[in-house]
């Protein structure tokens, strides 16, 4: 992983840490391009153009229909964000964070979850309210509840080599760019990690020392570099047939395992993180009903779904490029410059799915979810590719600029807002009532900015912690009591 998609960094936003992940990963002038190559010395069969951070950000500014996120994407190398979510994890009062222990077993009854824990070589018992399972596509914890995955596994089989090397980057002739695609039968990837000084390449290679002359090959100029780690890892398309059960649950990599093309491997992780984590606070505090971690796996696994989807999509996509290449791909014939120019004629079409999946990031929704007011009809449909802002219940809160430069995402409260936009005067009091009722945290804003009316299309929108829509209306709703306990999970 090496890319926080847009969703992702409006999360991070909301946390307080988005600018913390940004000063530790790519600097924002960096272009983000994606090249088609047959080394980094010789022209480019394709290159794709793609903002930096800082000019993702100008177009952002300027954008007052909702059509782009609040925040661009951030490239940032796993090793680099794991230890900085895990300093900001122990600076929480409430949150013991506790490395080098080792899950061994655990039990669940009506009540809690008892695990064994081995630490030093001791064996500990630890119990809890609920236990989740983020412990990768082996989880330990998605096999003791006899979960199973489905879909394609063990598709393709490459090696991933880490390297330092402090001057390559600066030293790249055909222009600088975050990804570097070899046209070639070994499905060679170079990619840029956030330092600008280390590499990581993907190919299908007989064994782990072969790894130093693929890159050599590659990179095709006298460089110092340091071959620092080399691992096997098998490209799957799979998806977990539940989300846990009882008072144990599953998120990340433990329910979905997808092709890193579109990047929507961790960061769909985030999202049943996010989503997950607001369900169990608020059963916790005592407000949430028992329709809301129930809710999660009806609200995510939708989501992992379709992303394993776009995954398999933006996966053929490059697959139908790279069937193109040829032996003679390089030779200086006119067959040569015909196999070349037809590549790149594909992969100009067949790349862009990987790198332009704005909609599978920003788009979804969740159906058929007990906490999802529902409207009749259909609702927009789901699109990999393009995004279109919408309101519709269960949809994310489209960004939008207030009058005074502020972001709409950034006025709203740790809990469920109600937006009163456009100057309408709707009498909030019985939906305040009801929320107040159940204990749950609840407040009202005033948009009377003309533009966010337009843009979300109705009068009143009920915001729920995570920025999905929960019910939309140009009046009061006719059931305030209804509408507080289905939020709720009531």
């Amino acid at each position: 992983m090496e890319r926080c998609n847009a969703r992702t960094m409006e999360m991070f936003r909301r946390m307080g840490i988005a600018e913390r992940v940004r000063a530790a990963g790519l600097p924002a002038h960096c272009p983000m391009d994606v090249f088609i190559v047959t080394s980094l010395v010789e022209p480019p069969l394709l290159r794709l153009p793609y903002p930096s951070v800082a000019e993702a950000r100008k177009e952002i500014a300027a954008c007052t229909d909702g059509s782009l996120p609040l925040e661009p994407y951030q490239l940032i190398s796993q090793y680099t964000l794991e230890p900085l979510l895990k300093s900001v994890a122990e600076e929480l009062p409430s949150v013991s964070v506790r490395y080098g222990h080792e899950l061994l077993a655990f039990t669940q009854d009506a009540e809690s979850v008892t695990a064994q824990v081995r630490h030093d070589g001791k064996v500990e018992t630890v119990r809890a309210k609920y236990l989740v399972g983020c412990d990768g596509g082996s989880s330990l914890v998605r096999k003791t509840l006899g979960i199973k995955l489905h879909g394609d596994a063990d598709i393709l089989r490459l090696r991933q080599a880490l390297y330092h090397c402090d001057d390559l980057y600066e030293r790249i002739p055909i222009g600088k760019g975050r990804h570097y695609h070899v046209a070639d039968n070994q499905h060679t990837f170079l990619i840029v990690q956030d330092s600008t000084k280390h590499f990581t390449l993907h190919a299908v290679v007989e064994k782990d020392s072969d790894m130093a002359a693929q890159f050599e090959k590659t990179v095709a100029m006298p460089v110092k570099y340091e071959m620092l780690y080399v691992g096997e890892w098998k490209q799957n398309l799979l998806l977990a047939e539940r989300y846990g059960e009882g008072r144990v649950f599953l998120a990340g990599d433990a329910v979905h395992l997808v092709i890193p093309t579109g990047g929507l491997g961790m960061n769909s992780g985030a999202g049943d993180a996010v989503d997950l984590g607001w369900k169990l606070a608020a059963t916790l505090a005592g407000w949430g009903g028992p329709n809301l971690l129930k809710s999660y796996e009806i609200e995510r696994r939708q989501v992992g779904e379709r992303n394993v989807a776009a995954s398999r999509f933006a996966s053929l996509g490059r697959r139908k490029w790279r069937a193109e290449w040829r032996p003679n791909i390089r030779d200086n014939t006119p067959e040569g410059a015909a196999v070349r120019a037809n590549l790149a004629r594909v992969a100009d079409i067949e790349q862009r799915k990987s790198n332009e999946m704005i909609g599978a990031e920003l788009g979804y929704r969740y159906v058929g979810s007990p906490l999802i007011w529902p409207e009749p009809g259909e609702g927009p449909p789901h699109d990999f590719i393009k995004y279109v802002p919408t309101t519709w219940p269960g949809a994310r809160l489209p960004h939008v600029w207030l009058a005074d430069g502020s972001a709409m995402q950034d006025r709203l409260g740790p809990g469920y807002t109600l937006i009163r936009l456009g100057g309408a005067e709707a009498d909030a009091a019985p939906l305040a009532r009801a929320f107040r009722n159940y204990g749950a945290p609840f407040a009202v804003l005033d948009v009377p900015d003309e533009n966010a009316r337009d843009v979300y299309g109705h009068d009143l929108i009920l915001v729920r912690p995570d920025l999905h829509i929960v019910w939309r209306g140009n009046a009061p709703p006719a059931e305030p009591e209804k509408l507080a306990a289905l939020a709720t999970g009531h």
